[in-house]
Order: C-alpha cells, then structure tokens, then sequence
C-alpha cells in the first residue's frame, strides 16, 4: 500500500486499492506493514471488508461521515467498499484483515470500532504469520474460524466522532480539533461560526445525531485516548482537552469507553 502525504478531497472518487488480499480465494487474509510517523495513506478503498489494527502507535481513520481515533488494543471494521484515509502517529505496526463477503457477515454492517480481545490479537499476529493461500483444513483454517468468533463477539466502542457537513459546523468542528480545551460556549461558537446559537445546535443534531455538547465530548474524551495511547498520563491527557477535574474525566471516560483512563494507557 503506498502511502503518501497528499490527501485528496472526500468529494473525489476514491482509488482502489488493488492488494492479493482483495482477491485470494480465502475468507480472510492478513496484511501486515510498519508505518512511520506522519505517514498519511490517501483516500482509498477496498473490495473487501477490513478489520484495521496496530500493535503500537495511533491511527486516525476517516471515513466520508466521521473520524475514528484507533489506539493500540482496539481494531476498526470497515464494511467493504468504505472510502478511508488514514493517518499514522507515532511508529504504528498494522496487521489488517481482508474479509471475504461470506466471511465479512461475522461483523457490523456499519464501520465500527472493537474492542481488541487478548485472545483475537495473538490470532491477528498468528494469522500474519501464515501464507497467504493458508490451508483450509490446517492451522490457516482452524485460525479462520476463531477469528470470525471473536469478531462477532467483540464489542462495539463509542471512539467515532461524526463528521458534520454544513460549512458552519466544519468551522466549529475544525476549531475544537485544533483546540479540544478550548473553553467558548455554543454562543461564542454561533458567532464565530455566523449562525445563532439554536441554528447551531439543530444543525448538530440533524448531521451528527448528537447535540454540541455531546459531541464535543465525544472528541474531547477521543482525542483524550489518543494521548494516553502515546503515553500521556490521565492528568496531562485530562487538561489537554479540556478537563480541569481529573475524577470528572475519569468517570466520562469510563463511561464512553468501558475503562479508566490509567487502563488505557
């Protein structure tokens, strides 16, 4: 997969990402390659289903409708045929999974990030070791199976953070990335965005399913994850994005994700 650090626009035609794993006659086949860090892969897509996951490092997904935070321990499942780009922090170790049609009815239908168990990553690296035409009725097959268990039972984790369209939420949603503390109000936002505060609110719900305050939560606590991927500790992740009570942020962060913020790191 060449990787470039040129993005093109989500309003071009994606290319198409022609690797054996898009077409061996297998249910699924392993990708593995190293990236270093700032490396951008450009808007792209595959025929097949992928599980995306890194043993180090961050990745930043972004679909059409939203941006996904991928930290070590947790994979994206992206449906087949999802235009993506994806962007590399820190040193990131991928080893992906190619998904046959059959195979790929084991996930969600939407793109999805999961929760990693200890069991589906040793099975990801053992699959990376195998050819890529593995034997069916070998250890190729006995993984396979195990794989798409694991998959149907991973649970689904809340790391996405929707993408609005109205070029007045783009403004909002592009100046909390840059600053996730940031401490304007929706008032504030509204007028530097050109809008009142109750049109800015309705967009926000219309296009993300979320009200602002939602989802400025959302990204604070997935940008949070980011850091405390690259070892920040809570405290430092906390107040970078925007959490002047550590106990405040730990619970949020519990609650979205399922697990403390230390348990993350």
């Amino acid at each position: 997969m060449k990787t470039s650090r040129r993005s093109l626009s989500p309003n071009r035609q994606a290319l198409r990402r022609d690797l054996p794993q898009d077409r061996v006659d297998r249910p699924l086949a392993a990708f593995a390659r190293d990236y270093a860090d700032g490396e951008t892969v450009p808007r792209h897509q595959h025929d097949r289903a992928q599980l995306l996951y890194a043993t180090r490092g961050v990745m930043r997904v972004a679909t059409d409708a939203t941006a996904f935070v991928l930290p070590p321990g947790h994979a994206l499942w992206m449906p087949a045929a999802e235009p993506h780009r994806v962007a590399i922090e820190g040193a990131v170790a991928m080893r992906a999974l190619f998904l046959r049609a059959d195979a790929a009815a084991a996930g969600p239908r939407a793109t999805t990030v999961l929760a990693v168990s200890s069991l589906l990553r040793e099975l990801i690296l053992a699959a990376c070791a195998e050819p890529l035409e593995w034997d069916e009725a070998g250890r190729g097959g006995h993984l396979a199976v195990l794989i798409l268990d694991e998959i149907a039972r991973a649970p689904g984790l809340p790391f996405g953070v929707p993408e609005p369209r109205d070029a007045r939420l783009r403004r909002v949603a592009a100046g909390l990335r840059a600053d996730p503390a940031s401490p304007l109000t929706l008032e504030a936002w509204a007028a530097e965005a050109g809008a009142s505060p109750r049109t800015l609110e309705r967009l926000f719900v219309a296009e993300t399913g979320m009200g602002f305050a939602r989802w400025r939560q959302r990204l604070r606590l997935s940008e949070a994850a980011a850091r405390l991927a690259r070892g920040e500790t809570p405290a430092r992740a906390a107040a970078a994005v925007g959490y002047a009570s550590a106990p405040a942020f730990g619970a949020a962060f519990r609650a979205a994700f399922g697990m403390t913020p230390g348990g993350a790191r």
